[in-house]
């Protein structure tokens, strides 16, 4: 009993040092021992979850139901690893973000002249006027003073850079940039006949191919952040990088949420949004979903709750299969961690190397909580290649307004972007719906 008390003591030390990053450098970033350490953390907390949740099930199987102390005790170390999970995630995010201080070595003299009339007008608020001719010469029809100054390249390539970083669709959908409000392309939904032929026999009349146009238009996004004029004065604060640092979570935040359930009014069209329908009926301009067999749950454990995610993978074209991911909450995961297969295998595994990912059924598993949680004919797990399924279109330039009036002595920069999205191929995403049928 004491031993037993001292392991979970350590288990729980290790845990909380990797949670809460006694690894960490000195100048903040994270070390490869906070990786190393969150790794190992996350691969104790699985086996011990695998050890108290067979427990509950043999309990629920001898006596009717599990112990109190056991379900607690499941549910304890559950959250464990979606907080394990949530913090190797964010270790990853730091370490792929650029240091302060960059700057893309631009040598355009008019580019340069740029650069340096905004950094005047960005910390004191002078020198709009040389601004806006420059603006005039490098940037032709992009430009809009009223409604703000484009940032400089470098400035704008950080944004989008830390965004790429923190924003799970972004970083699994196709992004582009382009210079105008939207984008348009032609997709083939019905195919032209073809087949095979002697060499001397005659060529029978092929079908023409089906076009469908997609349009993605472009909606504002914004955010605004404020400094004081100290901040401001410093000559050794990087514009690019404090803006980036400033904006990127508002617009990660609004990003997220539209590009899974955005109307397309006004924003992103989410991927939740589309028409769903059950696959056995799909057609184009449709999401096919999966339905688990019970409303709101998985199946219970005698009758294959796994059964469906198995489905869900083989609803998708074997084309679309390699690169395919599946997404989720990390609550709707802390229920899928629950399931086995028929040999008492779990389904889900974490990844527990610096270059592996977490799997389901051998899949890479996404979490985004703008996934909706498990309930009655919700839509709570994706699977899908993303990259070939979901499109994000970033106009280019981000703009700034600098406003020193409306909350003294904070200066507000009013800062704007143009992002869009949609599906550009309904055939390489399925959905998960929680419900009978």
């Amino acid at each position: 009993m004491i031993k037993t008390q001292i392991s979970r003591d350590h288990a729980a030390l290790m845990t909380k040092r990797a949670l809460f990053g006694v690894y960490e450098r000195k100048d903040g970033e994270p070390s490869l021992a906070a990786v190393k350490e969150t790794i190992d953390a996350t691969a104790r907390a699985f086996e011990e979850f695998k050890k108290k949740n067979d427990q509950e099930l043999e309990e629920i199987k001898k006596k009717g139901a599990a112990d109190v102390v056991t379900v607690e005790e499941v549910k304890r170390i559950n959250a464990q690893i979606t907080e394990l999970s949530q913090k190797y995630r964010d270790l990853q995010t730091k370490m792929q973000r650029p240091a302060a201080g960059g700057g893309n070595g631009e040598t355009n003299e008019t580019k340069t002249a740029h650069r340096q009339a905004f950094d005047t007008y960005f910390r004191k608020g002078r020198g709009d006027g040389e601004l806006r001719e420059l603006e005039a010469k490098a940037f032709t029809g992009q430009s809009n003073p009223d409604g703000g100054f484009l940032v400089p390249t470098e400035m704008s390539s950080e944004i989008d850079r830390v965004l790429g970083t923190v924003s799970v669709m972004r970083s699994l959908a196709t992004v582009i940039a382009i210079g105008t409000g939207a984008y348009k392309k032609l997709v083939n939904v019905g195919g032209a006949a073809s087949g095979w032929v002697g060499e001397t026999e005659a060529r029978p009349a092929t079908a023409t191919p089906t076009l469908e146009e997609l349009v993605f238009n472009t909606m504002e996004l914004y955010a605004n952040p404020a400094a004081t004029q100290t901040v401001l004065d410093d000559a050794t604060l990087d514009l690019a990088t404090w803006l980036a640092n400033e904006v990127n979570v508002e617009f990660a935040e609004q990003e997220g949420a539209a590009f899974i359930t955005g109307s397309g009014v006004n924003r992103p069209r989410g991927l939740l949004s589309y028409t769903k329908v059950a696959n056995a009926s799909y057609t184009w301009g449709k999401v096919g979903y999966v339905a688990t067999g019970a409303s709101g749950a998985f199946v219970a454990a005698a009758n294959g709750p796994g059964d469906c995610l198995i489905e869900l993978i083989h609803a998708l074209k074997s084309g679309y299969r390699n690169g395919a991911t599946f997404l989720m909450s990390d609550l709707t995961c802390a229920a899928v961690r629950k399931l086995k297969d028929t040999e008492g295998n779990y389904l889900w595994r974490p990844g527990l190397t610096e270059d592996k990912v977490d799997t389901l059924l051998g899949k890479p598993v996404a979490y985004d909580d703008n996934m909706p949680a498990m309930a009655s004919d919700s839509f709570s797990i994706a699977f899908g290649n993303f990259k070939r399924a979901y499109l994000i279109i970033d106009r280019a330039g981000v703009q700034v307004l600098r406003d020193p009036y409306s909350n003294k002595p904070y200066v507000h920069f009013y800062t704007t972007k143009r992002v869009g999205g949609g599906i550009q191929n309904y055939e390489a995403i399925k959905l998960l719906k929680f419900a009978a049928s």
